[in-house]
């Protein structure tokens, strides 16, 4: 910190982050289909009042019942750009809680470090972009235009509450967005487009120990899986290694078989099931992988007439990546410039986030965030203590050199 007011408000700044992490931690955000009590609701009624308490203007939406947008609106008055900090309130499970070192949802530090799910992705960064944004508020900063919090719902699964948000028109006339996700500070100007597919793969049902009365689908799983391996390999060799996002995948994830119903060891299957989940850097084209990977199951088809395959696209979301010339990028590389003293780091983001769909929707995007990005979704997740209030002071640069303000 370079004078005592900038070291003052750093210290400030920091004991509100904590706290609010703290806070948001400890209120489970897990959405639970089956359990009218698992979601978002608690968090984000508690971010909502939190907004108001504070002085700034507060919507909620209800995406789906149970499950509310949050958002806030700071305005100059002046006219001017509009920035956009976008960080979600649901978290993903906890999974077997007895392999935590630490409760996952007490936020308890130890050595520096917050431990919790969410503490990384991303109530931590939630706290620190609305803590940056109090920042500017208790300090009396000006600034033209205005300044939009995007809270939703669901980044976690399929994204439904940014869709909300956008379908609202809350994002028409954004200037310019920072996706609030762990990077480590890293400036991430790209990120992977991701393609989710179910597969369903027709047989018929018949004893294991008669199987030619019947006709196996898990066979025929097989050598499509087969076939999609070689896909993959040659994606990757056509389009090599992105220098920020790595290589292009096709994973198989799940694969169920029976697709419904119980499954017994001398039973051949009537139908199985998989899902997958395709990860794509910007140059690559859906449409075309699609196309690619119809060819396949009809030439599976060819050689097999018994080959009877169904192919339902779950999610399409484009890959992404802004200039590094745009100004929301140029705002926070300046910034983490200026707060840490180092060289900022160029990077993408290996998944999809909410940003992908603002981006859709024409608007510059970059990510970044605290923690550690190989952390989400792990057992005894954490975050370290001093980043966030590292990144509560790059978010606050990052909007005063963004709405065209001297500092």
């Amino acid at each position: 910190m370079h004078t005592k007011v900038e070291k003052e408000r750093y210290l400030r700044d920091r004991e509100a982050v904590i706290k609010l992490t703290t806070k948001l931690v400890r209120i489970p955000s897990v959405y639970r289909e089956n359990d009218p009590e698992a979601n978002e609701t608690k968090v984000a009624l508690y971010v909502a009042q939190y907004l108001r308490d504070i002085g700034i203007e507060t919507y909620i939406e209800e995406v789906v019942p149970g499950r509310p947008n949050v958002i806030g609106i700071v305005d100059s008055g002046k006219p001017g750009k509009t920035l956009l900090f976008e960080g979600h309130t649901d978290v993903v499970t906890e999974g077997d809680i007895n392999l935590w070192t630490h409760d996952p949802f007490e936020a308890e530090i130890v050595d520096g470090r917050m431990y919790g799910r969410g503490t990384n992705d991303t109530k931590g960064n939630l706290a620190c972009m609305i803590t940056a944004v109090h920042s500017l508020m208790q300090d009396k900063e000006t600034f033209s235009g205005k300044i939009i919090l995007c809270i939703p719902v669901d980044e976690e699964g399929l994204m439904l509450g940014i869709k909300h948000f956008i379908q609202q028109g809350w994002a028409d006339g954004v200037d310019g967005a920072i996706i609030c996700e762990p990077e480590e500070n890293n400036v991430c100007i790209a990120q992977r487009g991701a393609l989710r597919i179910r597969v369903d793969i027709y047989g018929k049902m018949a004893h294991g120990a008669i199987s030619w009365s019947g006709i196996n689908p898990n066979w025929r799983l097989a050598r499509l899986i087969v076939e999609l391996e070689k896909l993959e390999k040659t994606e990757q060799d056509r389009f090599g290694e992105d220098p920020y996002l790595k290589w292009p995948s096709i994973t198989p994830t799940i694969i169920q078989s029976p697709a419904k119903g119980d499954a017994q060891i001398n039973v051949i299957p009537g139908q199985c099931m998989m899902t997958l989940d395709i990860r794509t850097v910007p140059a690559q084209d859906h449409d075309e992988l699609v196309s690619k990977i119809n060819t396949i199951m009809d030439e599976l088809k060819k050689n097999d007439a018994d080959f009877n395959a169904e192919l339902t696209i779950l999610d399409n979301r484009p890959s992404t990546i802004t200039p590094k010339e745009d100004p929301v990028v140029q705002a926070i590389y300046e910034a983490v410039q200026s707060v840490t003293g180092e060289e900022p780091i160029y990077n993408g983001v290996p998944g999809a986030t909410d940003g992908t769909f603002l981006h859709m929707h024409g608007i510059p995007i970059v990510t970044i965030g605290a923690g550690d990005r190989d952390i989400p979704h792990q057992i005894n997740e954490y975050i370290d203590i001093e980043e966030l209030a590292v990144t509560t002071a790059i978010y606050r640069d990052a909007a005063l050199r963004f709405l065209n303000v001297k500092i």
